[in-house]
C-alpha cells in the first residue's frame, strides 16, 4: 500500500515506535526485476532530500559568487555536492540497515538532558531554514501577483493546507510532485543559461579545485572568495537532510532478515540519492553560471531576490542581445519568480517531515503533520514580519537589503547544528555493532567521512565570526566588530564543548551496544542457533 494510512491520533501523543510510523514500509518494491524498474521503485526519497540542496538559501550565495568571482567557486559547489552524496549515503544506510533514524539513534545512546539540548539545537536549524523559505515564497508572491509583503508572509502560513492535501494522496505521489517541482526549477535555469551562451570551457575549468577558492583576497563588494565559498557550503550541506533521509529511506518494504535484499535496498537508495543530488548540483551550478553569464560583470548591485528579478527585466544589466530581447517580454523575470515559488513550496513537506522525525526521535512526542507545520511556520514568520514592518517606512532598497540579510544571517544556526548530525552519523555507520560486518563503512568511506566532517566543521567555525559580524550590518563600528568576534569565539568554545560531550556519550553508548550484541551472539552460540 502506497498511501499514508488514515489513522486517527490524539493531538499530541507519546511516540517511540518506527520512524515516521504512518509511512514506514508502505511502498512496495519489485523483486527479481531489472535494474531500471527496481531503481524507479526506490526513486523518490532522494528527491525529497535534494530539495534542501536547492532551496532559496542557496540562490543568492551562488549567483553573487558568480558575479564577484566568475567561475572560481564552481569547484566549491562540486565538492559540496560530493560531500553531500557521501553523507546522504550514510544516512540512508543507517535507516535501512539499522531500521532507526538518526535522531532515534542519537537519543538511544545519549542522556535525556543531552537529547533535549540536541533537539532544541536541531529545531533552531530547521526554523532557520524555514525563514529562508518564508522569505523566498513571500517575495515570489509579491513579484508574481503584487501582493504586499506583509500579506504575502501571512499567506505562506497557509501552505499548511497544501500539506493537509498532500498527506491524503499518498507518499508515492508526494515524491512525484516534488520531482516535478525540481524539474520546473531545473528547466527554468537551463533556459536562461542557454540563452546567455556562457563560455563552457571556462565553466569546466572552474570545476577544478583551487586554493584560490578559499583565499581571503581579493575582496569584491565586501566579499572574499573564502566568504563566498563558506556561504555556498553553509547553504548546501544542511543538518536536517541527514535526519530526513535516515527516516524516509525506511518507506520501502524489504525483508530485513534477507541480507541480500537489504544490500540491494542500500544500493538502489544510493543510486536514487546520487542522481537527485546530481540534479541539485546542476541547479546550483546554473545559478552560479547565471551570475557570470546572464548578467554583466558587477551589474547586479542588489543581490536580493528583488534585485535579481529586476535585473532579469532590465536590458542594461544583461550580457547579450538575445537576453535583452527576451527580457523585454518579461519572461526571464517571471520564470525566475516561478522557480523561486516552486523552491519554497517544495520545502513544505520535507521541512515538516524532518521536524516530526527529530521530535519523535529526541523527545518521543508526536503531533499531526499539519499542526507541526503550523507551529514551526508561525514561529518562523515572526522575525520576517518584524523585518518587513521595521523597514516599511524606508526605501525599497533598504527593505530588500534587510530581508536578504535576515535570510543570510538565519543560516548561522546551520553552522551550529551541522557537526551534531555529521559526527554521530559517521560514528554509527562506522560501528560494526550498529551496522554489522557487511554494512559498516569501508575504509575509504571512513577516511572520506572523517575528512568531510572535520573539514566542514572547521570551515563553518572559521566562517562564524564573519556571520556574527553580519548581524551588525555593513557599516558596523570597530566596537561592534570586536563584540561580534567575542560572541563568535564564545560560541565556538560552546560548540566544541557540546560536541565533546556528544562524542563521549555516543562512544559510551556504542560500547554498551557492542557488549549487548556480544552477549547476544554468545548466547546464540551456546544454544546452537
Amino acid at each position: 500500500m502506497n498511501e499514508i494510512p488514515n489513522k486517527k491520533h490524539k493531538l499530541i501523543e507519546y511516540a517511540n515506535g518506527p520512524s515516521l510510523e504512518e509511512i514506514n514500509g508502505t511502498v512496495k518494491v519489485p523483486k527479481g526485476k531489472g535494474f531500471t524498474r527496481t531503481l524507479l521503485a526506490y526513486s523518490g526519497p532522494g528527491a525529497l532530500v535534494a530539495v534542501g540542496y536547492m532551496d532559496p538559501g542557496n540562490w543568492s550565495t551562488s549567483i553573487t559568487g558568480g558575479q564577484n568571482f566568475q567561475y572560481l567557486l564552481m569547484s566549491v559547489i562540486l565538492l559540496s555536492s560530493l560531500i553531500a552524496m557521501l553523507l546522504q549515503y550514510m544516512a540512508a544506510k543507517l535507516g535501512i540497515v539499522g531500521q532507526i533514524d538518526l535522531a532515534q539513534a542519537i537519543r538511544a545512546r545519549t542522556s535525556k538532558t543531552l537529547g533535549i539540548v540536541l533537539w532544541i539545537l536541531t529545531e533552531l536549524a530547521i526554523m532557520a531554514t524555514d525563514i529562508a523559505e518564508v522569505i523566498g515564497a513571500a517575495i515570489a508572491l509579491y513579484l508574481l501577483f503584487n501582493i504586499p509583503l506583509v500579506v504575502a508572509v501571512f499567506i505562506t502560513v497557509f501552505d499548511v493546507l497544501l500539506l493537509l492535501l498532500l498527506t491524503k494522496i499518498g507518499f508515492r505521489k508526494i515524491e512525484a510532485i516534488v520531482v516535478c517541482l525540481i524539474l520546473v526549477i531545473l528547466l527554468v535555469f537551463v533556459y536562461e543559461v542557454v540563452l546567455s551562451a556562457p563560455v563552457w570551457s571556462s565553466v569546466l575549468s572552474g570545476l577544478v579545485p583551487s586554493s584560490k577558492a578559499f583565499s581571503s583576497s581579493p575582496k569584491v563588494g565586501g566579499d572574499s572568495p573564502l566568504s563566498g565559498a563558506l556561504g555556498i557550503i553553509g547553504a548546501t550541506v544542511m543538518p536536517h537532510n541527514l535526519y530526513l533521509h535516515s527516516a524516509i529511506s525506511q518507506t520501502r518494504q524489504i525483508d530485513h532478515k534477507n541480507k541480500d535484499e537489504v544490500a540491494s535496498a542500500v544500493k538502489f537508495s544510493a543510486w536514487d540519492s546520487n542522481i537527485q543530488l546530481t540534479c541539485a548540483f546542476f541547479v546550483n551550478a546554473l545559478l552560479l553560471i547565471m551570475g557570470v553569464a546572464v548578467f554583466k560583470s558587477g551589474a547586479v548591485k542588489d543581490p536580493s531576490f528583488f534585485g535579481l528579478y529586476q535585473a532579469l527585466s532590465d536590458g542594461s544589466t544583461l550580457s547579450n542581445g538575445t537576453l535583452v530581447a527576451v527580457a523585454h517580454s518579461g519572461i526571464l523575470s517571471i520564470l525566475f519568480a516561478v522557480a523561486l515559488l516552486a523552491s519554497g513550496q517544495n520545502s513544505t513537506i520535507t521541512g515538516t517531515l524532518t521536524g516530526q522525525v527529530i521530535m519523535e526521535g529526541f523527545i518521543h512526542m508526536r503531533m499531526p503533520l499539519w499542526l507541526r507545520r503550523l507551529v514551526t511556520r508561525l514561529i518562523s514568520v515572526i522575525p520576517v514580519l518584524i523585518c518587513v514592518i521595521m523597514t516599511s517606512g524606508k526605501s525599497a532598497i533598504d527593505e530588500h537589503t534587510a530581508l536578504n540579510s535576515l535570510m543570510n544571517n538565519s543560516q548561522v544556526f546551520l553552522a551550529f547544528a551541522l557537526p551534531f548530525s555529521m559526527l554521530p552519523l559517521l560514528m554509527m555507520t562506522n560501528s560494526k555493532a550498529e551496522m554489522g560486518r557487511r554494512f559498516k563503512n569501508s575504509l575509504w568511506v571512513k577516511i572520506l567521512g572523517w575528512i568531510s566532517v572535520i573539514g566542514l566543521t572547521y570551515l563553518n567555525m572559521i566562517g562564524l565570526p564573519g556571520s556574527i559580524e553580519g548581524f551588525f550590518g555593513a557599516n558596523a563600528s570597530a566596537g561592534e566588530l570586536d563584540l561580534a568576534d567575542g560572541i563568535a569565539y564564545a560560541l565556538m568554545i560552546g560548540i566544541l564543548a557540546l560536541l565533546a560531550w556528544t562524542v563521549v556519550e555516543l562512544y559510551r553508548g556504542n560500547k554498551r551496544l557492542e557488549i549487548i550484541q556480544m552477549n547476544k551472539d554468545n548466547t546464540m552460540k551456546k544454544e546452537g542457533v
